[in-house]
Protein backbone atom coordinates (compact mmCIF):
# COMPACT_ATOMS: atom_id res chain seq x y z
CA UNK A 1 0.00 0.00 0.00
CA UNK A 2 2.78 2.28 0.53
CA UNK A 3 3.34 5.04 -2.58
CA UNK A 4 6.09 7.18 -3.29
CA UNK A 5 7.63 8.67 0.09
CA UNK A 6 6.92 12.21 0.03
CA UNK A 7 8.03 13.14 3.64
CA UNK A 8 9.92 16.93 4.45
CA UNK A 9 12.71 18.30 6.04
CA UNK A 10 11.39 20.51 9.13
CA UNK A 11 12.79 23.67 6.40
CA UNK A 12 10.25 22.46 4.06
CA UNK A 13 7.51 21.88 6.36
CA UNK A 14 8.24 25.54 7.81
CA UNK A 15 7.91 26.68 4.23
CA UNK A 16 4.47 25.07 3.78
CA UNK A 17 3.13 26.63 7.02
CA UNK A 18 4.21 30.09 6.06
CA UNK A 19 3.10 30.06 2.03
CA UNK A 20 0.05 27.69 1.99
CA UNK A 21 -2.39 31.02 1.72
CA UNK A 22 -0.90 31.96 -1.21
CA UNK A 23 0.55 28.63 -3.03
CA UNK A 24 -1.91 26.42 -5.05
CA UNK A 25 0.68 23.64 -5.13
CA UNK A 26 1.62 22.27 -1.62
CA UNK A 27 1.33 18.68 -1.68
CA UNK A 28 -0.21 16.31 0.90
CA UNK A 29 2.69 14.29 2.76
CA UNK A 30 2.17 10.57 2.70
CA UNK A 31 3.24 10.37 6.21
CA UNK A 32 -0.26 11.15 8.27
CA UNK A 33 2.11 12.65 11.22
CA UNK A 34 3.52 15.31 9.02
CA UNK A 35 0.37 15.97 7.93
CA UNK A 36 -1.40 16.27 11.36
CA UNK A 37 1.74 18.33 11.96
CA UNK A 38 0.90 20.69 9.22
CA UNK A 39 -2.52 21.09 10.16
CA UNK A 40 -2.65 21.77 13.40
CA UNK A 41 0.31 24.19 13.17
CA UNK A 42 -1.74 26.12 10.40
CA UNK A 43 -4.64 26.26 12.49
CA UNK A 44 -3.08 27.40 15.81
CA UNK A 45 -4.12 24.26 17.49
CA UNK A 46 -7.73 25.93 17.81
CA UNK A 47 -10.10 23.88 20.09
CA UNK A 48 -12.83 23.90 17.80
CA UNK A 49 -10.65 21.60 15.68
CA UNK A 50 -11.50 17.79 16.11
CA UNK A 51 -9.25 14.62 14.97
CA UNK A 52 -10.05 10.96 15.42
CA UNK A 53 -7.82 8.00 14.48
CA UNK A 54 -9.42 5.22 13.34
CA UNK A 55 -7.69 1.53 12.60
CA UNK A 56 -8.77 -0.63 9.13
CA UNK A 57 -8.59 -4.40 8.69
CA UNK A 58 -7.02 -5.53 11.89
CA UNK A 59 -4.79 -8.17 10.82
CA UNK A 60 -3.09 -5.81 8.37
CA UNK A 61 -3.67 -2.15 10.27
CA UNK A 62 -4.27 0.50 7.78
CA UNK A 63 -4.26 4.45 9.85
CA UNK A 64 -7.01 6.63 8.91
CA UNK A 65 -7.16 10.36 10.28
CA UNK A 66 -10.60 11.92 10.32
CA UNK A 67 -10.58 16.24 10.72
CA UNK A 68 -13.34 18.53 10.77
CA UNK A 69 -14.46 21.54 12.79
CA UNK A 70 -16.96 20.82 15.57
CA UNK A 71 -18.85 23.95 14.85
CA UNK A 72 -19.06 23.59 11.12
CA UNK A 73 -20.42 19.58 10.59
CA UNK A 74 -23.50 18.29 10.92
CA UNK A 75 -23.28 15.73 14.03
CA UNK A 76 -26.22 13.41 12.78
CA UNK A 77 -24.39 12.94 9.57
CA UNK A 78 -21.23 12.77 11.14
CA UNK A 79 -22.05 10.10 13.52
CA UNK A 80 -24.42 7.83 11.21
CA UNK A 81 -23.29 8.35 7.76
CA UNK A 82 -19.68 8.27 7.66
CA UNK A 83 -18.19 7.57 11.82
CA UNK A 84 -20.69 4.69 11.65
CA UNK A 85 -20.14 3.30 8.48
CA UNK A 86 -16.12 3.49 9.06
CA UNK A 87 -16.20 1.79 12.30
CA UNK A 88 -18.11 -1.25 10.71
CA UNK A 89 -15.86 -1.51 7.75
CA UNK A 90 -15.52 -5.23 6.81
CA UNK A 91 -12.37 -6.72 6.82
CA UNK A 92 -12.34 -7.01 2.95
CA UNK A 93 -10.21 -3.97 2.98
CA UNK A 94 -7.01 -5.06 0.48
CA UNK A 95 -3.53 -3.67 1.60
CA UNK A 96 -2.28 -4.22 -1.46
CA UNK A 97 -4.51 -1.25 -2.77
CA UNK A 98 -1.31 0.94 -5.17
CA UNK A 99 -3.07 3.94 -6.38
CA UNK A 100 -5.79 6.52 -4.60
CA UNK A 101 -8.43 5.17 -7.17
CA UNK A 102 -8.83 2.04 -5.24
CA UNK A 103 -9.49 3.33 -2.36
CA UNK A 104 -11.98 6.12 -3.55
CA UNK A 105 -13.91 3.50 -5.46
CA UNK A 106 -14.16 1.08 -2.20
CA UNK A 107 -14.67 4.48 -0.25
CA UNK A 108 -17.48 5.69 -2.84
CA UNK A 109 -19.34 2.44 -3.25
CA UNK A 110 -19.48 0.26 -0.45
CA UNK A 111 -18.26 2.70 2.30
CA UNK A 112 -19.37 6.51 2.84
CA UNK A 113 -23.16 7.26 3.12
CA UNK A 114 -22.77 10.27 2.44
CA UNK A 115 -23.20 11.93 -1.26
CA UNK A 116 -20.50 14.14 -2.21
CA UNK A 117 -16.95 12.81 -1.76
CA UNK A 118 -14.31 14.74 -3.44
CA UNK A 119 -10.57 13.71 -3.93
CA UNK A 120 -8.46 16.41 -2.39
CA UNK A 121 -5.12 17.25 -4.45
CA UNK A 122 -3.09 19.60 -2.16
CA UNK A 123 -3.10 21.30 0.75
CA UNK A 124 -4.44 24.69 0.36
CA UNK A 125 -8.31 22.22 -1.08
CA UNK A 126 -7.63 20.52 2.03
CA UNK A 127 -8.25 23.64 4.15
CA UNK A 128 -10.83 25.09 2.33
CA UNK A 129 -13.08 22.01 2.48
CA UNK A 130 -12.14 21.56 6.29
CA UNK A 131 -13.22 25.10 6.94
CA UNK A 132 -16.48 24.98 4.36
CA UNK A 133 -17.59 22.32 6.84
CA UNK A 134 -16.86 18.81 5.29
CA UNK A 135 -14.86 16.15 7.28
CA UNK A 136 -11.57 14.93 5.90
CA UNK A 137 -10.16 11.67 5.60
CA UNK A 138 -6.68 11.11 5.59
CA UNK A 139 -4.91 7.43 5.27
CA UNK A 140 -1.31 6.54 5.61
CA UNK A 141 0.31 6.09 2.45
CA UNK A 142 -1.67 8.28 0.41
CA UNK A 143 -0.79 11.28 -0.98
CA UNK A 144 -4.52 12.11 -1.63
CA UNK A 145 -7.23 13.01 0.89
CA UNK A 146 -10.72 12.65 0.76
CA UNK A 147 -13.68 15.35 1.76
CA UNK A 148 -16.68 14.03 2.25
CA UNK A 149 -20.00 16.22 2.46
CA UNK A 150 -20.89 16.96 6.06
CA UNK A 151 -21.84 20.58 6.41
CA UNK A 152 -24.30 21.60 8.90
CA UNK A 153 -24.32 23.20 12.07
CA UNK A 154 -27.01 26.31 12.76
CA UNK A 155 -28.50 27.12 8.79
CA UNK A 156 -31.73 27.72 10.37
CA UNK A 157 -32.99 28.98 13.76
CA UNK A 158 -30.51 31.66 14.41
CA UNK A 159 -32.24 34.28 15.44
CA UNK A 160 -32.76 37.98 14.06
CA UNK A 161 -30.97 40.69 15.53
CA UNK A 162 -33.06 43.09 17.54
CA UNK A 163 -30.68 46.25 19.10
CA UNK A 164 -28.69 46.62 16.14
CA UNK A 165 -31.24 46.52 13.38
CA UNK A 166 -30.30 47.79 9.84
CA UNK A 167 -31.97 47.79 6.53
CA UNK A 168 -29.44 46.31 4.08
CA UNK A 169 -27.85 43.36 4.96
CA UNK A 170 -27.38 39.82 7.15
CA UNK A 171 -30.34 39.71 9.61
CA UNK A 172 -28.85 36.51 11.59
CA UNK A 173 -27.56 37.18 14.60
CA UNK A 174 -25.67 35.39 17.75
CA UNK A 175 -27.09 33.01 20.04
CA UNK A 176 -26.42 32.00 23.36
CA UNK A 177 -24.65 28.79 22.04
CA UNK A 178 -20.77 29.82 21.60
CA UNK A 179 -19.87 26.61 19.06
CA UNK A 180 -22.62 28.08 16.92
CA UNK A 181 -21.69 31.88 17.09
CA UNK A 182 -18.17 30.42 16.08
CA UNK A 183 -19.23 28.86 13.58
CA UNK A 184 -21.59 31.95 12.25
CA UNK A 185 -17.69 33.65 11.70
CA UNK A 186 -15.97 31.08 9.89
CA UNK A 187 -18.32 30.73 7.56
CA UNK A 188 -17.89 34.27 6.50
CA UNK A 189 -14.06 34.19 7.17
CA UNK A 190 -12.55 30.58 5.64
CA UNK A 191 -9.06 31.23 6.67
CA UNK A 192 -7.08 28.87 8.15
CA UNK A 193 -4.87 31.58 9.87
CA UNK A 194 -8.48 32.32 11.90
CA UNK A 195 -7.57 30.88 15.16
CA UNK A 196 -9.74 30.21 18.17
CA UNK A 197 -8.60 30.01 21.65
CA UNK A 198 -10.50 28.65 24.61
CA UNK A 199 -10.35 29.41 27.95
CA UNK A 200 -12.54 28.49 31.21
CA UNK A 201 -13.46 31.09 33.67
CA UNK A 202 -15.60 30.71 36.85
CA UNK A 203 -14.88 28.59 39.80
CA UNK A 204 -18.43 27.68 40.21
CA UNK A 205 -20.04 28.23 36.40
CA UNK A 206 -17.05 26.88 34.60
CA UNK A 207 -17.88 29.35 31.37
CA UNK A 208 -16.58 28.75 27.78
CA UNK A 209 -14.84 31.59 27.09
CA UNK A 210 -12.70 31.93 23.76
CA UNK A 211 -11.12 34.59 21.72
CA UNK A 212 -11.00 34.44 17.92
CA UNK A 213 -8.11 36.39 15.59
CA UNK A 214 -6.16 36.42 12.20
CA UNK A 215 -2.71 35.01 12.29
CA UNK A 216 -0.68 37.16 10.60
CA UNK A 217 -3.14 40.29 10.68
CA UNK A 218 -3.39 41.13 14.37
CA UNK A 219 -1.01 42.72 16.71
CA UNK A 220 0.98 39.96 18.59
CA UNK A 221 1.19 42.15 21.60
CA UNK A 222 -2.53 42.67 22.16
CA UNK A 223 -3.16 39.24 21.79
CA UNK A 224 -0.85 38.91 24.40
CA UNK A 225 -2.74 41.29 26.72
CA UNK A 226 -6.06 39.88 26.04
CA UNK A 227 -4.55 36.77 27.14
CA UNK A 228 -3.30 38.06 30.52
CA UNK A 229 -6.49 39.71 31.63
CA UNK A 230 -8.29 36.59 30.82
CA UNK A 231 -6.18 34.42 32.26
CA UNK A 232 -5.64 36.49 35.35
CA UNK A 233 -9.78 36.80 36.54
CA UNK A 234 -10.54 34.84 39.19
CA UNK A 235 -14.07 34.71 40.23
CA UNK A 236 -17.11 32.54 41.14
CA UNK A 237 -19.62 32.96 38.11
CA UNK A 238 -19.46 34.39 34.41
CA UNK A 239 -22.83 34.51 33.50
CA UNK A 240 -22.97 36.77 30.72
CA UNK A 241 -20.30 39.06 28.41
CA UNK A 242 -20.38 41.98 30.63
CA UNK A 243 -19.23 40.14 33.29
CA UNK A 244 -15.91 40.13 31.20
CA UNK A 245 -16.32 43.44 29.82
CA UNK A 246 -16.04 44.52 33.36
CA UNK A 247 -13.26 42.75 34.58
CA UNK A 248 -10.81 43.52 31.39
CA UNK A 249 -11.96 46.69 30.64
CA UNK A 250 -9.24 49.61 30.99
CA UNK A 251 -10.98 52.63 32.30
CA UNK A 252 -13.17 51.19 34.44
CA UNK A 253 -14.55 54.50 35.96
CA UNK A 254 -15.17 56.25 32.67
CA UNK A 255 -18.37 56.59 31.12
CA UNK A 256 -17.03 55.56 27.97
CA UNK A 257 -17.02 52.18 26.82
CA UNK A 258 -13.62 50.61 25.90
CA UNK A 259 -15.04 47.27 24.59
CA UNK A 260 -17.04 47.51 21.70
CA UNK A 261 -19.88 44.81 21.73
CA UNK A 262 -22.35 43.32 19.28
CA UNK A 263 -24.95 40.34 18.32
CA UNK A 264 -23.92 40.53 14.60
CA UNK A 265 -21.57 37.96 12.82
CA UNK A 266 -20.83 40.40 10.40
CA UNK A 267 -19.77 43.02 12.41
CA UNK A 268 -17.20 41.18 14.06
CA UNK A 269 -15.80 39.33 10.89
CA UNK A 270 -15.23 43.15 10.02
CA UNK A 271 -13.36 43.69 13.09
CA UNK A 272 -11.60 40.70 12.84
CA UNK A 273 -10.13 41.49 8.84
CA UNK A 274 -9.08 45.08 10.72
CA UNK A 275 -6.74 43.00 13.29
CA UNK A 276 -9.29 42.98 15.88
CA UNK A 277 -10.21 40.77 18.39
CA UNK A 278 -13.14 38.91 19.11
CA UNK A 279 -14.43 37.80 22.91
CA UNK A 280 -17.42 35.22 22.79
CA UNK A 281 -18.86 33.98 25.78
CA UNK A 282 -20.74 30.64 26.13
CA UNK A 283 -24.18 31.74 26.98
CA UNK A 284 -24.31 35.10 25.85
CA UNK A 285 -25.59 36.41 22.34
CA UNK A 286 -23.53 39.54 22.69
CA UNK A 287 -19.65 39.18 21.08
CA UNK A 288 -17.23 41.65 22.51
CA UNK A 289 -14.62 43.06 20.19
CA UNK A 290 -11.32 44.59 21.02
CA UNK A 291 -9.51 47.30 20.71
CA UNK A 292 -12.36 49.22 20.69
CA UNK A 293 -12.02 53.40 19.51
CA UNK A 294 -14.53 56.15 20.05
CA UNK A 295 -15.14 56.17 16.33
CA UNK A 296 -16.42 52.36 16.22
CA UNK A 297 -19.56 53.73 18.02
CA UNK A 298 -20.33 56.26 15.55
CA UNK A 299 -20.30 53.66 12.32
CA UNK A 300 -22.83 51.01 11.50
CA UNK A 301 -21.92 47.68 9.48
CA UNK A 302 -24.56 49.14 6.94
CA UNK A 303 -22.25 51.75 6.03
CA UNK A 304 -20.30 49.44 4.49
CA UNK A 305 -23.27 47.62 2.20
CA UNK A 306 -23.91 51.29 0.69
CA UNK A 307 -22.65 53.83 -1.83
CA UNK A 308 -20.02 55.80 0.12
CA UNK A 309 -21.76 58.91 -0.27
CA UNK A 310 -24.61 57.29 1.74
CA UNK A 311 -22.66 56.00 4.49
CA UNK A 312 -20.93 60.14 4.36
CA UNK A 313 -23.93 61.25 5.25
CA UNK A 314 -25.20 58.56 7.65
CA UNK A 315 -21.76 59.16 9.96
CA UNK A 316 -22.19 63.02 9.12
CA UNK A 317 -25.70 62.83 10.98
CA UNK A 318 -24.67 60.20 13.89
CA UNK A 319 -22.06 62.81 14.55
CA UNK A 320 -24.06 65.60 14.56
CA UNK A 321 -26.87 63.72 16.40
CA UNK A 322 -23.75 63.10 19.14
CA UNK A 323 -23.75 66.60 20.06
CA UNK A 324 -27.41 67.01 19.74
CA UNK A 325 -28.31 64.64 21.98
CA UNK A 326 -25.44 65.80 24.93
CA UNK A 327 -26.00 69.99 24.45
CA UNK A 328 -29.28 70.37 23.35
CA UNK A 329 -30.90 71.06 26.99
CA UNK A 330 -27.73 72.41 28.23
CA UNK A 331 -27.60 75.14 25.07
CA UNK A 332 -30.96 76.11 26.22
CA UNK A 333 -30.66 76.43 29.85
CA UNK A 334 -27.61 78.65 28.68
CA UNK A 335 -29.49 80.61 26.50
CA UNK A 336 -32.54 81.08 28.81
CA UNK A 337 -30.49 81.60 32.10
CA UNK A 338 -27.54 84.00 31.11
CA UNK A 339 -26.84 84.85 27.42
CA UNK A 340 -30.98 86.18 26.31
CA UNK A 341 -29.05 89.23 24.13
CA UNK A 342 -27.93 85.79 21.73
CA UNK A 343 -31.23 84.89 20.86
CA UNK A 344 -33.20 86.64 18.25
CA UNK A 345 -36.06 89.48 19.75
CA UNK A 346 -38.99 87.98 18.34
CA UNK A 347 -37.78 84.29 19.45
CA UNK A 348 -36.96 85.95 22.79
CA UNK A 349 -40.39 87.23 23.18
CA UNK A 350 -42.10 83.89 22.54
CA UNK A 351 -40.09 82.45 25.25
CA UNK A 352 -40.56 84.70 27.89
CA UNK A 353 -44.44 84.34 26.95
CA UNK A 354 -44.38 80.42 27.47
CA UNK A 355 -42.44 81.00 31.08
CA UNK A 356 -44.64 83.92 32.27
CA UNK A 357 -45.74 81.74 35.65
CA UNK A 358 -43.40 79.02 35.42
CA UNK A 359 -42.25 78.41 38.85
CA UNK A 360 -38.90 76.61 38.00
CA UNK A 361 -35.72 78.13 36.76
CA UNK A 362 -34.87 76.65 33.65
CA UNK A 363 -32.60 74.06 35.03
CA UNK A 364 -35.01 72.51 37.06
CA UNK A 365 -37.71 72.80 34.30
CA UNK A 366 -35.17 70.69 32.13
CA UNK A 367 -34.58 68.44 34.96
CA UNK A 368 -37.94 67.44 35.61
CA UNK A 369 -38.33 66.46 32.07
CA UNK A 370 -35.48 64.44 31.41
CA UNK A 371 -36.01 62.14 34.74
CA UNK A 372 -39.75 61.98 33.51
CA UNK A 373 -38.65 60.73 29.99
CA UNK A 374 -36.08 58.47 31.17
CA UNK A 375 -38.51 56.97 33.55
CA UNK A 376 -40.82 56.26 30.57
CA UNK A 377 -38.06 55.11 28.76
CA UNK A 378 -36.98 52.19 31.28
CA UNK A 379 -40.89 51.28 31.90
CA UNK A 380 -40.92 50.74 27.69
CA UNK A 381 -37.64 48.75 27.99
CA UNK A 382 -38.85 46.71 30.72
CA UNK A 383 -42.68 46.15 29.48
CA UNK A 384 -43.68 43.19 27.27
CA UNK A 385 -43.10 44.55 23.89
CA UNK A 386 -46.71 44.08 23.03
CA UNK A 387 -47.50 47.05 25.22
CA UNK A 388 -44.21 48.75 25.99
CA UNK A 389 -43.90 51.31 23.07
CA UNK A 390 -47.30 52.06 23.56
CA UNK A 391 -47.06 53.02 27.31
CA UNK A 392 -43.67 55.20 26.09
CA UNK A 393 -45.66 57.14 23.68
CA UNK A 394 -49.09 57.69 25.62
CA UNK A 395 -46.87 58.52 28.59
CA UNK A 396 -44.67 60.97 26.55
CA UNK A 397 -47.94 62.91 25.02
CA UNK A 398 -50.15 62.66 28.11
CA UNK A 399 -47.64 63.65 30.24
CA UNK A 400 -45.77 66.22 28.41
CA UNK A 401 -49.37 68.29 27.68
CA UNK A 402 -50.43 67.88 30.90
CA UNK A 403 -47.45 69.08 31.97
CA UNK A 404 -47.71 72.25 29.70
CA UNK A 405 -51.17 72.74 30.75
CA UNK A 406 -50.38 72.62 34.31
CA UNK A 407 -47.32 75.75 34.15
CA UNK A 408 -45.34 73.25 35.23
CA UNK A 409 -43.21 73.07 32.01
CA UNK A 410 -42.88 75.32 29.27
CA UNK A 411 -43.70 73.77 25.20
CA UNK A 412 -40.40 74.92 24.53
CA UNK A 413 -39.02 72.97 27.03
CA UNK A 414 -41.14 69.88 25.60
CA UNK A 415 -39.72 70.13 22.08
CA UNK A 416 -36.05 70.68 23.52
CA UNK A 417 -36.55 67.35 25.35
CA UNK A 418 -38.50 65.54 22.56
CA UNK A 419 -35.70 66.27 20.16
CA UNK A 420 -32.73 65.27 22.55
CA UNK A 421 -34.17 61.60 22.66
CA UNK A 422 -34.96 61.68 19.18
CA UNK A 423 -30.50 62.19 18.95
CA UNK A 424 -30.20 59.60 21.13
CA UNK A 425 -32.00 57.03 19.60
CA UNK A 426 -30.07 58.00 16.23
CA UNK A 427 -26.49 55.62 17.61
CA UNK A 428 -25.84 51.95 16.22
CA UNK A 429 -24.06 51.67 19.95
CA UNK A 430 -26.42 51.38 22.89
CA UNK A 431 -23.61 52.16 24.94
CA UNK A 432 -22.89 55.00 23.72
CA UNK A 433 -26.50 55.95 24.54
CA UNK A 434 -25.74 55.55 27.78
CA UNK A 435 -22.87 57.18 27.65
CA UNK A 436 -24.59 60.89 26.21
CA UNK A 437 -27.50 60.32 28.66
CA UNK A 438 -25.15 60.28 31.69
CA UNK A 439 -22.94 63.49 30.10
CA UNK A 440 -26.65 65.39 29.64
CA UNK A 441 -26.82 65.89 32.88
CA UNK A 442 -23.59 67.50 33.46
CA UNK A 443 -23.94 69.55 31.04
CA UNK A 444 -27.00 70.67 32.41
CA UNK A 445 -25.29 71.53 35.59
CA UNK A 446 -22.63 73.55 34.30
CA UNK A 447 -24.60 75.61 32.00
CA UNK A 448 -26.88 76.21 34.84
CA UNK A 449 -23.86 77.47 37.14
CA UNK A 450 -21.56 79.03 34.56
CA UNK A 451 -23.52 79.25 31.12
CA UNK A 452 -21.75 79.14 27.70
CA UNK A 453 -18.72 79.36 29.83
CA UNK A 454 -19.55 76.20 31.93
CA UNK A 455 -20.25 74.29 28.36
CA UNK A 456 -16.77 74.92 26.66
CA UNK A 457 -14.89 74.24 29.97
CA UNK A 458 -17.08 70.63 30.15
CA UNK A 459 -16.30 70.06 26.40
CA UNK A 460 -12.30 70.94 27.01
CA UNK A 461 -12.44 68.50 30.05
CA UNK A 462 -14.36 66.25 27.81
CA UNK A 463 -11.94 66.13 25.57
CA UNK A 464 -8.78 65.85 27.71
CA UNK A 465 -10.50 62.62 29.02
CA UNK A 466 -11.11 61.30 25.50
CA UNK A 467 -7.56 61.58 24.56
CA UNK A 468 -6.69 59.71 28.04
CA UNK A 469 -8.29 56.94 27.21
CA UNK A 470 -6.71 53.80 25.63
CA UNK A 471 -8.29 49.91 24.56
CA UNK A 472 -5.96 47.69 25.10
CA UNK A 473 -2.81 49.71 24.49
CA UNK A 474 -4.07 51.45 21.81
CA UNK A 475 -5.15 55.39 21.87
CA UNK A 476 -9.14 55.74 22.29
CA UNK A 477 -9.04 58.66 19.79
CA UNK A 478 -7.48 57.10 16.93
CA UNK A 479 -6.66 57.80 14.47
CA UNK A 480 -7.83 61.69 14.89
CA UNK A 481 -5.26 61.83 17.93
CA UNK A 482 -2.78 60.82 17.30
CA UNK A 483 -3.82 61.79 13.70
CA UNK A 484 -3.10 59.44 10.99
CA UNK A 485 -3.87 61.11 7.73
CA UNK A 486 -3.73 57.73 6.06
CA UNK A 487 -6.77 56.59 8.16
CA UNK A 488 -9.23 59.67 7.70
CA UNK A 489 -10.37 57.66 5.03
CA UNK A 490 -12.90 55.67 7.13
CA UNK A 491 -13.84 57.97 10.26
CA UNK A 492 -16.28 60.78 9.55
CA UNK A 493 -16.24 60.60 5.60
CA UNK A 494 -16.49 56.57 4.27
CA UNK A 495 -14.11 56.51 1.40
CA UNK A 496 -15.21 54.46 -1.90
CA UNK A 497 -14.89 50.70 -1.53
CA UNK A 498 -11.96 50.54 -4.02
CA UNK A 499 -9.81 52.93 -2.50
CA UNK A 500 -9.96 51.71 0.87
CA UNK A 501 -7.03 49.44 0.29
CA UNK A 502 -5.18 49.29 3.40
CA UNK A 503 -6.26 48.33 7.40
CA UNK A 504 -6.16 50.73 10.20
CA UNK A 505 -2.49 51.40 10.81
CA UNK A 506 -2.29 51.10 14.80
CA UNK A 507 -4.12 48.27 15.45
CA UNK A 508 -2.40 46.12 13.03
CA UNK A 509 1.10 46.37 12.43
CA UNK A 510 1.33 43.68 9.97
CA UNK A 511 -0.08 43.07 6.57
CA UNK A 512 -1.73 46.05 6.32
CA UNK A 513 -2.58 45.80 2.74
CA UNK A 514 -6.42 44.83 2.20
CA UNK A 515 -6.54 45.49 -1.57
CA UNK A 516 -4.16 45.44 -4.13
CA UNK A 517 -6.52 45.70 -7.14
CA UNK A 518 -7.23 49.68 -7.64
CA UNK A 519 -10.71 48.67 -9.47
CA UNK A 520 -11.31 51.39 -11.68
CA UNK A 521 -7.73 52.00 -13.18
CA UNK A 522 -7.43 48.11 -13.69
CA UNK A 523 -10.77 48.26 -15.76
CA UNK A 524 -9.33 51.46 -17.78
CA UNK A 525 -6.24 49.39 -18.59
CA UNK A 526 -8.81 46.81 -19.99
CA UNK A 527 -10.46 49.08 -22.20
Amino acid sequence: MRLRSKKRTAEEKQKIIENISISDQAEISTSLRENDEIIRKMLGNSDDFISRKILLNKQQPIQVQLYYIDALVDKDTLQNDLLGCILNLPSKVDPSWKTEKDLYDFLQNETINTSDLTKIENLKELFSNLLSGDTIILIEGYSKAFATNTRGGQDRGVPEVTTQKIIRGPKEGFTERIGTNIGLVRRRIKDPNLWVKKYCIGEKTQTEVSIAYINGIVNDDIVKEVDQRLSRIEIDSILESGYIEQLIQDAKYSPFPTINNTERPDTIAAGLLEGRIAIFVDGSPFTLLVPALFTDFLQSSEDYYQRSDIGTLLRLLRTFAFFLAMMTPAGYIALTMFHQEMVPTTLLVGLAAQREGIPFPAFIEALIMEITFELLREAGVRLPSSVGSAISIVGALVLGQAAVEAGIVSSAMVIVVSLTAIASFVFPSYNLAITVRILRFGFMALAASFGFFGIFIGLILLVFHLVSLRSFGIPYTTPLAPFIAVDQKDVFVQSVLWKERTRPRLISQKNITRSKLNLPEAQKKKR
